[in-house]
């Protein structure tokens, strides 16, 4: 049994997979492909980067409002991240995840810079908790 860190339900569900930490916010609209799940903000640090089956952790989004529904896209195609971790509350996100039926939880500063020790997790969107390995 790993880590448990409380945090704030956004979104319900479950999901378990690799630990995927971004230090930057991410634009969903411009910046991830829907269709592939891969990062394609040639300026983003996680550039390239899949999405498919990750627990993604970021700061926050940024940009249009249309990111959520790029998230529900990635659903629909079966390329999103099996959770979503965030540091600071974002509607645009939550959005997207409450369509894509993707778990999604808030996290304190505190706790999410202990994300980076770990490399696996699981989300519970649930009870608003994630637990790391």
């Amino acid at each position: 049994m790993g880590t448990r860190f409380n945090g704030k339900k956004l979104s319900g569900g479950f999901g378990r997979g690799p630990l995927l930490i971004s230090v930057e916010p991410i634009s969903f609209f411009g910046g991830v492909d829907p269709k592939s799940g891969l990062i394609i903000d040639r300026w983003h640090s996680l550039h390239n980067k899949s999405l498919k089956g990750v627990v993604l952790a970021v700061p926050r989004g940024k940009g249009s409002t249309v990111g959520s529904y790029v998230i529900y896209a990635l659903s629909k195609n079966n390329v999103a991240p099996a959770a979503l971790v965030l540091r600071e509350r974002d509607i645009v996100i939550a959005a997207g995840c409450i369509l894509g039926k993707i778990p999604s939880i808030e996290l304190e500063v505190s706790k999410w810079a202990q994300l980076s020790n770990h490399s696996c997790a699981t989300v519970n969107g649930y009870e608003g908790y994630i637990e790391v390995d």
